[in-house]
């Protein structure tokens, strides 16, 4: 089995979409093997967002991601998981988003897009260690 992360941000815990994004995720044979509901510190948020560090928008990811509590999962399926979960997100930007995905169906804009999953199996490893290091 293969896992990766998949944070449900802020604006989805505050528009109470967690149990609609777990059920997706679940639905599509996806099985939850840690969640945390918490608020993401800023010196994690940093590790977290590290490769964009320097760039105009880090500031306000760093100070998005830990505005209010967020629901940290690690999710486990078939190889290549990070793909499986990437596909049903959609796209970063909401307005670009197939429907049937997440964005598609319930995120309206770029800064507040609902969700994060990791964009590799790298980078899944490396983000499972900063928020469930038990795990990685």
């Amino acid at each position: 089995m293969n896992r990766t992360l998949v944070i449900c941000k802020p604006d989805a815990v505050e528009r109470g979409l967690v149990g609609e994004i777990v059920g997706r995720l679940e639905r599509k044979g996806l099985t939850l093997v840690a969640a945390e509901l918490r608020t993401i510190a800023a010196d994690t948020a940093g590790q977290h967002y590290a490769e964009h560090q320097g760039k105009p928008f880090y500031d306000e990811l760093v100070s998005f991601i830990g505005r209010s509590p967020a629901m940290v999962m690690v999710v486990e399926g078939p190889d290549d998981t990070w793909k499986i979960v990437r596909t049903l997100m959609g796209v970063t930007n909401p307005a670009d988003a197939a429907p049937g995905t997440i964005r598609g169906d319930l995120a309206t804009e770029m800064g507040e897009n609902l969700i994060h999953g990791s964009d590799s199996a790298e980078s899944a490893t490396r983000e499972i260690g900063i928020f469930f290091p038990a795990l990685g």
